[in-house]
């Protein structure tokens, strides 16, 4: 079985789409890596993309993908309603075939050095890739956001990993990781008041008191008009899609308001979305070789 690796880099442009397309040709068309999906957001400013490949090949694409993304977005001038550190905001790396937690963790480390010295950006590795207890949560590395990093890059416990020790005004930091598979999933609400968003969210993320593996926050989509709690479940397996998307309709009922629609931001597993349909169709002894693509493609 071949090594496939996926990454799945964020950076801080979602409303200029001529920008996107020009860092998105990087990874066009390139020998030994597969450019999945990748989904622009006007509201939360910013573009995800999900690209697999074998591990050296997928190494040379994410450093080159990176020197794009740096020369076509100028922080000083990005506002967006999701927390942001740099232009290249993260880089996480996931092993899916035949690939270990600890090779991506070497991708992790290799990628956050060269990005350092050849881009003059200060690095941050997080979660499985993290050189301190607390730099694991991202949530606590990227706090502050950019406008916060240039005094927060002179405490001698955020001193960077890689790069200079001081912030690059128009990259800022980026923030690089190794982890388990996780899903991006939005719950809209049918309101425009944002702090009935903001509360839920507060109470659903694990931080909070709520879900373990959910990180959740308050979002504005100005173009809808309607308030969003835009969440990242860590660990799908752990805590279902289905759990979180039940827990933020029970709390969004104390304030009178309904959930009138979700999203999936790139790729999910497709065991993540079984799971929801098991739950709510109640199926039973259901099992993923009943998958019609699935065992077609075996």
């Amino acid at each position: 079985m071949a090594k496939i690796m996926e990454c799945i880099p964020n950076f801080s442009e979602g409303r200029d789409l001529e920008k996107v397309e020009k860092i998105m040709n990087v990874l066009r068309g390139r020998e030994g890596v597969k450019l999945l999906d990748y989904s622009s957001d006007s509201d939360h400013n910013r573009t995800v993309v999900t690209v697999i490949g074998e591990p050296t090949k997928l190494e040379e694409a994410i450093v080159e993908f990176a020197g794009a993304v740096y020369e076509n977005i100028d922080m000083t001038k990005h506002e967006g309603g999701h927390p942001r550190m740099g232009a290249l905001d993260v880089v996480p790396f996931v092993p899916i075939s035949d690939v270990s937690m600890d090779e991506c963790k070497e991708m992790a480390n290799r990628v956050g050095e060269k990005i350092g010295e050849m881009y003059n950006v200060p690095v941050y590795l997080y979660e499985e890739a993290a050189t301190a207890a607390h730099r694991k949560n991202l949530a606590k590395v990227r706090k502050g956001q950019y406008e916060g990093f240039f005094e927060k890059i002179k405490e001698e416990q955020w001193k960077p990993d890689f790069g200079p020790m001081e912030m690059n005004e128009k990259s800022g930091c980026t923030a690089i990781s190794a982890r388990v598979p996780l899903v991006a999933f939005n719950v809209n609400l049918g309101t425009d008041n944002l702090e009935v968003a903001t509360k839920i969210g507060k109470v659903v993320r694990h931080i909070g008191g709520g879900l373990r593996y959910v990180k959740a926050m308050g979002v504005m989509l100005e173009e809808r008009n309607i308030a969003q709690v835009s969440m990242n479940l860590v660990n799908y397996e752990k805590t279902a899609v289905y759990r979180a998307f039940e827990m933020i309709k029970m709390e969004a009922k104390r304030y009178g308001v309904p959930v009138v629609g979700s999203e999936v931001i790139g790729l999910v597993p497709m065991a993540a979305l079984i799971g929801c349909a098991e739950y709510y169709l109640q199926i039973e002894n259901f099992s993923m070789d009943q998958i019609l693509e699935k065992r077609i493609m075996e």
